[in-house]
């Protein structure tokens, strides 16, 4: 199933999304007879989207995708997670050696987007660049889970652009700044259920800058799998409901490329992984106060 937070006018809801149509909210609620709720993320982890379940197969799409503008999938997350360094390719475009451990990274909320929306970023930045990775959305809390139940606490996944000023990230020498500004986390444009994808551990995924190929890879290439990225890190921290974990992003990024492209006013970046739709984002400079 895919599920995708929607706005049309004023009004946001959510609902399924099958094709170019779209069942919302208020229809899953009338054809069912099952009153969801409100808030997208009760309406997932709070028992209502498994009330439901077995009457997905029979809703009618009726309304237009194209009527309505796609949301960041989950609103509010209590965290954001990026893996760095966690494709051997990429690492070793870095020089350096994909670490054993996880490389944890901590985006703020703030810095959500969404699909055919801008990344804005103030004109200081000089050397802005993108990152395709799968995100994960964590279905239920857990803490020091075993790679053997980490499958069980993964709701679904959803494609996720770790945007870095690489400029900032470099004069910091670590990487929240340069990656913590606001619209710096584009991902979406849906939830996709883990029941739709059979193996997230062999997904083909992309950047196009303006048409041109620059990552081309596959999740095969991850370094740490995902059973044990969520595993390492609920041993650290408690994993909520509605958090995202992002996996880390393979070779093809600009960052320390000699004669490196990186990303400047108006250029459209666009992100597929197989399975899971397509992210599309523009690039806007604007000037700094």
């Amino acid at each position: 199933m895919k599920i995708a937070r929607l706005v049309k006018g004023n009004n946001e809801t959510y609902g399924f999304v099958k094709g170019d149509k779209v069942a919302t909210k208020d229809e899953i609620t009338y054809l069912t007879g099952v009153p969801i709720p409100q808030n997208v993320k009760d309406f997932l982890f709070d028992g209502w989207f498994d009330e439901i379940k077995n009457k997905i197969d029979n809703l009618p799409y009726e309304s237009d995708l194209s009527q309505f503008k796609l949301l960041a999938p989950i609103p509010n997350p209590n965290k954001i997670i990026c893996l760095a360094f966690n494709y051997v390719d990429h690492a070793e475009e870095q020089g350096l050696i994909a670490p054993e451990d996880p490389a944890l990274v901590i985006k703020p909320r703030t810095a959500l987007n969404s699909t055919e929306s801008d990344i804005v970023c103030p004109d200081f930045v000089t050397q802005l660049d993108y990152e395709v990775e799968l995100a994960m959305i964590i279905g239920k809390n857990c803490k020091n889970i075993s790679e053997d139940e980490a499958s069980k606490v993964i709701f679904g996944y959803m494609i996720f652009n770790d945007v870095s000023a690489r400029d900032i990230q470099m004069k910091d020498k670590q990487f929240t700044r340069g990656k913590s500004f606001d619209t710096f986390a584009p991902c979406g444009p849906w939830i996709t259920t883990t029941d739709e994808i059979k193996n997230a551990q062999n997904l083909k995924l992309t950047t196009k800058v303006n048409g041109k190929v620059r990552q081309n890879s596959s999740t095969n290439n991850m370094f740490i799998k995902i059973p044990e990225i969520i595993s390492k890190i609920s041993k650290v921290m408690t994993l909520e409901k509605g958090d995202i974990i992002s996996t880390g992003t393979p070779a093809g990024v600009m960052l320390n490329k000699p004669n490196a492209e990186f990303l400047k006013d108006g250029d459209k970046v666009e992100m597929e992984i197989e399975g899971l739709g397509i992210l599309k984002n523009t690039i806007k400079f604007v000037k700094s106060n």
